[in-house]
């Protein structure tokens, strides 16, 4: 990946929480619970998830950039919807999506050629890269506001 893919993609992450709160304006009581399709998750799930997903990538990036090979943790984001209710208010998985997108854009803007290079081990043994982690999460807060979206036009197509 070059430079400028680089920063295209951590132009992607930096507007992300903007992303989410822009698709959630308005959103009424009926549409924080709709699903687009069943077995899709709803805007609150969604918004559950963002918070511990970037938690967890936030964490990533910082143990890549210090430490090349290092091993990070991975989750399943199934069973993290399934076992930390994510029927609960959303307010603080929200903050905790801003705070750890606000907290690691400086690092990301900063990072030199060499820390992009840096990779980390999953506990499946899968070995990623800084790089990777930026493709999946540049683009990660936009896929989940669409989602939102699609959701929300469901409950109001019902």
């Amino acid at each position: 990946m070059n430079r400028e893919e680089r920063a295209a993609l951590i132009a992607q992450y930096a507007e992300g929480y903007e992303v989410i709160v822009a698709a959630l304006d308005g959103i009424t009581d009926a549409e924080w619970n709709a699903c687009e399709a069943p077995g899709e998750w709803n805007p609150r799930e969604i918004i559950h998830h963002m918070g511990d997903s970037e938690m967890i990538t936030a964490t990533a990036f910082r143990v890549i950039i210090v430490t090349d090979g290092a091993q990070i943790l991975g989750y399943d984001p199934d069973a993290f919807a399934r076992g930390l209710r994510y029927d609960r208010p959303i307010e603080d998985s929200l903050e905790a999506f801003r705070f750890a997108r606000s907290s690691t854009l400086p690092l990301l803007e900063s990072m030199t050629d060499e820390e992009w290079s840096h990779t980390g081990v999953l506990p499946s043994g899968r070995v990623i890269g800084a790089e990777t982690l930026l493709t999946w999460y540049g683009p990660h807060a936009r896929a989940h506001a669409d989602q939102i979206r699609r959701a929300r036009a469901a409950a109001t197509n019902v």
